[in-house]
């Protein structure tokens, strides 16, 4: 499901393979002028592989912040990036949400679905991440989250929940590509980073198509 814009010229943003995640770190901030901050990272000592954290029972291995103020130690300035990647050059990239984007979360069989929809109808869509535990989260624009409730009532669904779908706004963040998590896999990108999707699309433009997708894949689909 990767594709590319086919832009000349383009930010390499996508060539991560192999790269140290400093300078991928540096580089969502100096090309996408995104704040990131560093996160805990998966260890492995030949067994099975735990948190940096050192809690066996952690809950999100590899997937949350090193700083308890999280929120204030997102940054967005490369020589600070630089600064604590080179302290923590294995340190997970997290993205914090609300700020530059929010991201609406969707099970991976839907957020397929729904991305064949918007092809077909040349919706013009952001950068989409998917993870290893099968979700897809699709990068719209800041202030999502409190409208997606109403939008989805306007759908005829009483609830968001109901259709497995989560909007991520202020106050949380999502893993970038290529952070490792507790099932071993990188995050990935769906769709890359490009020039052509510097604009992010309104919430409300990609609702209906994700909603329709994760009626589809609900095993116990219920209209209002």
């Amino acid at each position: 499901m990767e594709r590319s814009s086919g832009v000349t010229g383009a930010p390499q943003v996508l060539q991560q393979r192999g790269e140290r995640l400093l300078d991928i770190a540096v580089r969502y901030a100096a090309e996408r002028h995104w704040d990131v901050l560093p996160g805990a990272w998966l260890e492995d000592d030949g067994a099975t592989p735990y948190c940096s954290c050192g809690d066996h029972g952690c809950p999100a291995p590899g997937a949350h912040p090193l700083a308890a103020d999280w929120s204030r130690s997102a940054t967005g300035s490369t020589s600070v990036i630089h600064s604590l990647w080179t302290e923590h050059p294995r340190a997970a990239i997290l993205l914090p949400t609300g700020r530059t984007f929010d991201a609406l979360d969707v099970p991976e069989t839907a957020g397929c679905l729904a991305l064949a929809r918007m092809e077909r109808r040349s919706l013009p869509l952001g950068p989409v991440i998917r993870t290893p535990n099968r979700r897809m989260l699709f990068l719209v624009l800041p202030g999502a989250t409190p409208k997606v409730p109403g939008l989805v009532r306007k759908l005829g669904w009483p609830h968001p929940a109901t259709l497995d779908l989560t909007a991520h706004g202020e106050g949380t963040y999502l893993p970038a590509p290529p952070t490792r998590t507790g099932r071993h896999a990188p995050v990935q990108w769906a769709i890359h980073p490009t020039p052509a999707n510097r604009w992010l699309p309104d919430a409300e433009d990609l609702l209906t198509p994700l909603a329709y997708a994760c009626a589809q894949e609900s095993p116990t689909p219920r209209f209002r």
